[in-house]
């Protein structure tokens, strides 16, 4: 079966380095907030062009932990998109604060600003733009607009780390370093991950990198001195470990998922049945998902079908849009309220796409994709 990820070629390739930084860590027993993680929370903040970044225990912590830096209060609300996952959301419900939701691009399947722009209302206090699948979202227009209201910006970089935005001036931006707060995740499948569960926050605020220090750590800057209710949310030093040993070769990773995507791209751009991926304009793409959007007369489920009988794994990300799943059902929104994630969330299919996929490999798949096709639609 090709997989989605392959995390044990990649694995084999820097287990050296993998090894011997965890070794670190277990002979001097530093296992919490060990020198590692302070190492490689200095290594990531050079790659980011010198922001702070503060680790912690997984992405939706660092949602959670942005919030609560920024002092938001229950009732506050906070516009985000529909069509992602759910940790977004959680993260502000979980607060007791209020998701405003949007629909999408159907292009770029990233925020519509205008969308925002018309969703703002007395109670909004931060927009939380999601880098999704691996490009930025339109960040300049959502500066603007938090600039005009007086709003946070928590973005939501869990998928695309290493992703630039590339603004009218002509200067580059790394993704999660524009906003107030920029938050990522480490799981294991991302394309920076760990060997469990890991995330990070990020901003360029020196006084907010040091709140943020204070909530994840109980909420005390001085130990035993609690100023604040904080909570536990610390990266573990083995974790820490590989992402050090992951992190020099993060720009190579992220090329080599485009170079897949581009293969993908060339071989099925052309079929009548799907419509590939686009970039935006004003972003690079890191691919963490290479999803399709296939045409509404192409059953989805058979074709996975066909694939999984041809060896290809494929994922849906994602099948029931935020404003659609239980935990989330509010008045405000019904069935048709957001026409694109809906249409997305019927229509998208993704297929494998990591650091050890080849051109080669991806040409297999493609061609495999193609044949499902044709069996299908004959």
């Amino acid at each position: 079966m090709r997989p989605m990820v392959d995390l044990r070629t990649q694995y084999l390739h820097i287990r050296d380095e993998v090894e011997r930084n965890m070794a670190e860590v277990i002979e001097n027993t530093a296992f919490i907030n060990g020198p590692q993680v302070h190492a490689f929370a200095s290594e990531l903040g050079a790659y980011l062009d010198g922001a702070e970044v503060i680790p912690c225990a997984n992405g939706t912590d660092a949602l959670q932990i942005a919030m609560m830096a920024l002092g938001l209060q229950p009732g506050d609300e906070l516009i985000t998109a529909s069509f992602t996952y759910v940790a977004t959301a959680e993260a502000i419900a979980l607060l007791r604060l209020t998701p405003v939701l949007v629909d999408v691009d159907p292009e770029t399947f990233a925020l519509d600003p205008a969308q925002v722009r018309a969703a703002i209302g007395p109670r909004t206090r931060a927009i939380v733009p999601v880098h999704l699948f691996g490009q930025c979202a339109p960040m300049e227009p959502v500066l603007e607009l938090a600039k005009e209201h007086n709003l946070y910006v928590i973005e939501d970089t869990a998928q695309a780390i290493g992703a630039r935005y590339l603004d009218r001036n002509g200067r580059s931006h790394h993704a999660g370093t524009m906003g107030d707060i920029g938050c990522t995740s480490f799981f294991p499948s991302k394309n920076l991950g760990c060997y469990g569960d890991g995330g990070a926050l990020f901003t360029r605020n020196a006084a907010l990198a040091e709140r943020i220090r204070m909530v994840a750590n109980h909420g005390q800057s001085v130990q035993y001195h609690h100023d604040e209710i904080g909570v536990n949310s610390r990266l573990d030093s083995l974790q820490a470990a590989v992402l050090r040993a992951k992190l020099p070769h993060l720009d190579r990773y992220n090329r080599t998922r485009a170079e897949a995507a581009a293969t993908y791209n060339r071989i099925l751009g052309d079929s009548p049945w799907l419509s590939v991926p686009k970039t935006a304009p004003y972003s690079t793409h890191v691919f963490h998902q290479y999803t399709l959007r296939l045409h509404s007369d192409l059953d989805r489920s058979k074709l996975r079908d066909a694939l999984t009988a041809r060896g290809v794994s494929s994922m849906i990300y994602y099948p029931i849009p935020l404003h659609r799943q239980k935990a989330y059902l509010d008045p405000r929104y019904t069935e048709g309220s957001f026409p694109v994630t809906e249409d997305l969330c019927r229509r998208v299919l993704s297929l494998p796409i990591h650091s050890e996929l080849s051109p080669e490999g991806a040409t297999e798949i493609a061609q495999l994709v193609l044949d499902a096709i044709r069996e299908l639609k004959g």
